[in-house]
C-alpha cells in the first residue's frame, strides 16, 4: 500500500507539471538556414522553430538506421537541435511530447549550474567547508575531518568519503565514513553529491526546488519537478525541457538576452577538467576529448576519449539507463535522449554513447 501511495504521488506531481496539449496546440515554424544565429523557443509556449536535415545538407539516408537503433534500444524521446532549432524530434512507443521522464544523473548538471548561481549571488563559495551549511555531525567523520571537505569537493566527486559502503546513495551519517583526504581521489559517489541540495537550501535560505525554479526553470520555460526517490532527488521533465537547458548551456548561461549565470570563470571551470584524477569530469558534467577517463563504480583509469566517435568539445549530462544531454559548441548542437536502459545498466557513460555517435556521424556527414 505504501508503494502504491508513493507511485500515485509521483503521477500527481508529474501530471501537475505537464503541459496540456489540448489547451496549447503545438506549433512549429520551418526555417531555411540563411541565418542560423542561436534561437530561443518562447517561454510558456509550444512554438519552436525547426530546420530540416535536407536544408542542413546532412545525409538523409542516415535517418532510418538511426531511428531503428533508437527503437531497438528502448528509447522514449530523441531530439537533435541545431542552433536551438529542432532538426529531429522523435517519440517511440506510447511516449509522447508532453510526457515526463526521469533525468537520473543527467540532472546533476542542473545542480551544478544552480550552485554557480548561488555562488554568484554571494550565498556560498565553492571554497567553503560544506559543514558551514550542513552543520556538524552530518557524517561519521570527526569535526576536524568534516571541516576539510568543501563545496568544491561535493561538486567534483572528491570528498574522500568511503565509497565501499553498502549503499553509495545513502546520505545518513552512518553511511558517510572517512576513506581518503578530500581532493586526493575521484570516485562517483552519489551520497555526497545529493547533499549539495541541502547545502544550497541552507545557503540561500530557500527550498532547493523553489530556488531552482526561480533562477533557471521558469526563466527558460522548463516544466518539471524534483521528486524524492529513496535518498535521491531526481528531476523529471519532458524532453523539450531538457533541450531548453541544453540551449542555455550552448549560449554560455544567457537565455535570449537574460543572464541566468554570468560568472564566466565558473562556467568555464564547470565544463572543463575540475581535478587531476579524472580528466573527463568537470563540475558534475562529463567531458569528451581528454586523454583518459574514469567511470562510475570503478577505480580504474582508462586511456583515450570518453566517447571516441563524438566531437572533442562535447560535454554532457549522463544518467542511469542512458539519459543523455549532449552539448557540442563547435557544431552548435544539443542532443537529448530519454528512455530505458540501452543494454548496460550503468550510472553514466556507456557503450551506447559511442554507438549512437557513430550513427549521428553518418547522418551529419
Amino acid at each position: 500500500m505504501k508503494n502504491l501511495v508513493f507511485a500515485l504521488s509521483i503521477v500527481f506531481v508529474l501530471s501537475a507539471c505537464s503541459s496540456d496539449s489540448s489547451d496549447n496546440e503545438n506549433q512549429v515554424i520551418t526555417l531555411n538556414p540563411t541565418n542560423l544565429e542561436i534561437y530561443f523557443p518562447p517561454v510558456n509556449s509550444n512554438e519552436w522553430e525547426t530546420i530540416s536535415i535536407e536544408d542542413l545538407g546532412w545525409n538523409s539516408a542516415g535517418e532510418q538506421p538511426l531511428y531503428d537503433f533508437l527503437a531497438e534500444r528502448e528509447t522514449d524521446a530523441f531530439l537533435v537541435l541545431k542552433n536551438g532549432r529542432i532538426v529531429i524530434e522523435r517519440y517511440f512507443g506510447d511516449f509522447q511530447q508532453n510526457d515526463n521522464h526521469a533525468w537520473n544523473s543527467a540532472g546533476k548538471t542542473l545542480t551544478a549550474m544552480i550552485a554557480g548561481i548561488a555562488q554568484e549571488e554571494g550565498f556560498l563559495s565553492l571554497n567553503d567547508s560544506s559543514a558551514a551549511y550542513l552543520g556538524t555531525a552530518w557524517s561519521s567523520l570527526s569535526t576536524e575531518q568534516e571541516a576539510q571537505i568543501t563545496v568544491f569537493n561535493h561538486l567534483t566527486m572528491t570528498t574522500g568519503l568511503d565509497y565501499d559502503v553498502d549503499d553509495i546513495f545513502c546520505t545518513d551519517p552512518e553511511c558517510l565514513l572517512y576513506k581518503n583526504e578530500p581532493g586526493q581521489f575521484w570516485f562517483y559517489h552519489n551520497g555526497p553529491y545529493t547533499l549539495l541540495d541541502n547545502i544550497i537550501t541552507n545557503a540561500v535560505g530557500q527550498d532547493f526546488e523553489d530556488y531552482f525554479s526561480a533562477k533557471i526553470g521558469s526563466r527558460i520555460g522548463m516544466q518539471g519537478a524534483w521528486v524524492s526517490i529513496g535518498f535521491n532527488n531526481v528531476y523529471f521533465s519532458n524532453a523539450r525541457s531538457m533541450a531548453r537547458f541544453g540551449i542555455l548551456n550552448l549560449n554560455n548561461g544567457v537565455w535570449d538576452g537574460q543572464t541566468i549565470l554570468g560568472d564566466a570563470t565558473f562556467l568555464t571551470d564547470m565544463k572543463n577538467t575540475s581535478q587531476n584524477m579524472n580528466q573527463a569530469y568537470g563540475y558534475l558534467y562529463w567531458l569528451n576529448g581528454k586523454d583518459s577517463y574514469r567511470v562510475p563504480g570503478s577505480e580504474i583509469e582508462f586511456s583515450g576519449k570518453l566517447i571516441p566517435n563524438a566531437p572533442n568539445d562535447l560535454y554532457a549530462g549522463l544518467g542511469k539507463n542512458d539519459q543523455k544531454l549532449y552539448i557540442v559548441p563547435s557544431e552548435e548542437l544539443v542532443i537529448v535522449r530519454m528512455g530505458g536502459d540501452a543494454g548496460e545498466t550503468l550510472l553514466g557513460p556507456s557503450s551506447f554513447d559511442n554507438e549512437l555517435w557513430g550513427l549521428l556521424n553518418d547522418l551529419m556527414d
